[in-house]
């Protein structure tokens, strides 16, 4: 079995986000980057089905400018075999990226392909619906549990109801939640190691798909502060306040 692992440079989580004065975008210059959280559960759960032997291989691959090779080296480090870096120097939107992992998938004919839930900069949570629906596959999202069977994939999914588990044929494309697992750190021997693995260059306007965007981004702006709070003597005096202030009931 082979495994496809979709992973994306972003501004680190712990980091503040601002916004440009123009409000044109973010400041991404001399700000730290890392790989997408989920992403990582999803290439830790590529790795673990590799350990235990249902799987051959493990690919990671990254769309974005030359800096985002940097997430495909952290993936080598702990446990991925390959790597592939589509490049790309401008933003993608979500069906872009699709429809490049669509012409890579079709060469490289994994049997399963992981992702992140979503991305923590745009927060769309669109690509592996897209990519599922470009190539015709199933699809489990959300998971936060997986268990590979011969030829079908059973996957647990959070749901506002709760959890849902569906099994679903291979080939299939899945989305990893937070949940999933604990994604390990990369030791220092095998950082050292995934510097000699191979990485594939390929250069996303070559593949003879259409990427350009169809979204116009207008503007760019920081949520309202939020107002102080209030205290209050009484329910009463609560009640009146939500009802003639806030205006909720």
């Amino acid at each position: 079995m082979k495994i496809l692992v979709a992973v994306k440079r972003v501004i680190d989580y712990n980091v503040q986000i601002r916004v440009k004065e123009d409000g044109t975008g973010v400041h991404t210059d001399n700000v730290k980057m890392s790989n997408n959280p989920p992403d990582d559960n999803a290439v830790e759960e590529a790795v673990k089905l590799k350990e235990s032997g249902k799987a051959k291989e493990v690919i990671a691959i990254t769309v974005g400018e030359e800096k985002a090779q940097d997430t495909v080296r952290k993936a080598l480090a702990v446990g991925a075999d390959r790597g592939i870096h589509v490049k790309a120097d401008n933003y993608i939107e979500p069906l872009g990226v699709a429809k490049i992992l669509k012409k890579v998938i079709e060469k490289e004919k994994p049997d399963i392909v992981f992702m992140g839930k979503q991305a923590i900069d745009d927060d769309c949570n669109q690509t592996g619906q897209m990519l599922s629906s470009l190539l015709g596959w199933a699809q489990g999202t959300f998971a936060s549990k997986i268990e590979v069977k011969d030829k079908s994939i059973q996957v647990t999914r959070e749901v506002d109801e709760g959890l849902e588990t569906i099994e679903i044929n291979l080939p299939a494309i899945v989305t990893c939640d937070l949940r999933l697992n604990e994604p390990r750190y990369a030791s220092l021997p095998n950082i050292m190691k995934a510097k000699k693995k191979p990485i594939e260059q390929l250069i996303a306007k070559d593949l003879g798909v259409d990427i350009s965007n169809r979204i116009q981004q207008l503007k760019v702006e920081e949520p309202p502060k939020r107002k102080g709070g209030v205290k209050v003597a009484t329910v009463a005096e609560l009640v009146s306040k939500l009802k003639n202030e806030a205006k909720v009931i």
